[in-house]
């Protein structure tokens, strides 16, 4: 069993050169399982240091979010003194996380030939080298003119950076995968993963290109429907908003029977001659259906809805803001989460890796104070003496 002082990935060393969210996400979910991550970033900070959203102390809850359990150094990154360190401290741990263009002295090509069995796992925006990020990836892969109300013409972005979180979690599956492949057989790795290739891989693994090369007609916006099946979000009489699926016969049957409709639908099914065990004819006939259950929600109050769907096994929940839900005690008993004194900002719940190995929840751990862990980390990784650290922050070189 693996207990709460046994992660998975002890022994593990990375060094992360990063900013904004894939790259330090894919760090800090290696570090949440165990892996000593070293984040560097230049004096002052990486341009994601006070990134919105802001504790009311003007401290970034971004940062401090996507950098949980990591050591944080600081080092003057335009200074030849300061790039040789960092390459050396790459030498060390043998892995290396970044999104960063390569400095003269911390290239892949310099760095390998310091170790061969380097592992350098490189983010780009796109394969050839261009610039992109999570907003401009999305607009050009499709999602934003099929999202949104039917009667909308302009796109609509999506709020969740999804490219970013997505890339981040590929960067840490590849990483693992060429640690694998270096402890069976020495080789080192350079990795490339890039934004843009995780949208369109993500669209091309869910069918939306290959829907796009074999129908003539494109597919449209459906607001807050589900495609392909029987899925949307409805109002009770009290104005809360609800959202339902239902993608198998037996969610069909028990969302008839907790709604008290069953006879209706099986006149529906008669007059339209349908099907609505089938999903296809759930969603041909989407419209009529959902005016059908839009009633009966439009006449009860929320409570009364939650406790006739709750027993069912329809797919459901209600639209809750992220104050209702940090409201809601249940957060604060979920094992996913903890609380964290985070430096500079204070106490807060916030979550730690929704894995469980054994039945061992990885708590959350706070993201470091910039540069606390300059000094400890020259020390002990590259043995420096205190003398010769004092002396680099006397000249700039390194931070606190």
């Amino acid at each position: 069993m693996t207990g709460p002082l046994e992660r998975p990935l002890a022994g593990m060393r990375v060094l992360e050169l990063s900013s904004f969210v894939a790259s330090p996400l894919g760090g800090m979910t290696l570090a949440q399982l165990g892996a000593d991550v070293i984040r560097v970033d230049p004096l002052g900070g990486a341009p994601d240091r006070h990134r919105w959203p802001l504790a009311p102390n003007g401290e970034s809850l971004y940062w401090a979010g996507l950098n949980q359990g990591k050591r944080s150094v600081t080092v003057d990154l335009r200074s030849p003194e300061g790039t040789a360190l960092v390459a050396d401290l790459a030498t060390e741990c043998g892995i290396v996380l970044t999104n960063a263009r390569a400095r003269p002295g911390l290239s892949p090509d310099e760095l390998f030939a310091h170790r061969p069995d380097l592992i350098h796992v490189q983010l780009l925006g796109r394969r050839d080298g261009g610039t992109a990020v999570d907003y401009t990836v999305n607009a050009g892969c499709g999602f934003p003119l099929v999202t949104g109300p039917d009667d909308h013409a302009d796109p609509v972005n999506h709020v969740l950076p999804a490219w970013d979180v997505t890339t981040g979690l590929y960067l840490a599956v590849g990483l693992l995968a060429a640690e694998r492949r270096r402890a069976r057989t020495g080789a080192g790795t350079a990795l490339r993963v890039a934004l843009e290739d995780v949208a369109l891989a993500t669209a091309g693994n869910l069918g939306y290109l290959a829907e796009a090369q074999l129908h003539e007609s494109p597919r449209g916006r459906i607001g807050n429907q589900v495609y392909g099946d029987f899925g949307r979000d409805f109002r009770t009489a009290d104005g809360d908003r609800l959202m339902v699926v239902v993608l198998t016969p037996r969610h069909w049957r028990d969302l008839l029977a907790a709604t008290g409709t069953t006879e209706v639908a099986a006149a529906l099914e008669g007059a339209l001659d349908a099907d609505f065990t089938r999903a296809e004819d759930r969603y041909r006939h989407r419209e009529v259906l959902g005016g059908l259950f839009a009633a009966w929600f439009e006449a009860r109050k929320s409570a009364e809805v939650e406790d006739a769907l709750r027993p069912a096994s329809v797919l459901w929940t209600r639209y809750r803001t992220f104050t209702e839900l940090v409201r809601d005690p249940a957060l604060a008993r979920h094992p996913l989460f903890d609380r964290v004194d985070q430096p500079g900002i204070g106490g807060y719940l916030a979550p730690g890796a929704p894995l469980v190995f054994d039945d061992h929840q990885p708590p959350p751990a706070p993201a470091p104070d910039l540069g606390a862990h300059t000094d400890e980390v020259l020390g002990d990784l590259l043995a420096l003496a205190p003398e010769r650290v004092a002396d680099l922050r006397a000249r700039g070189v390194v931070g606190r």
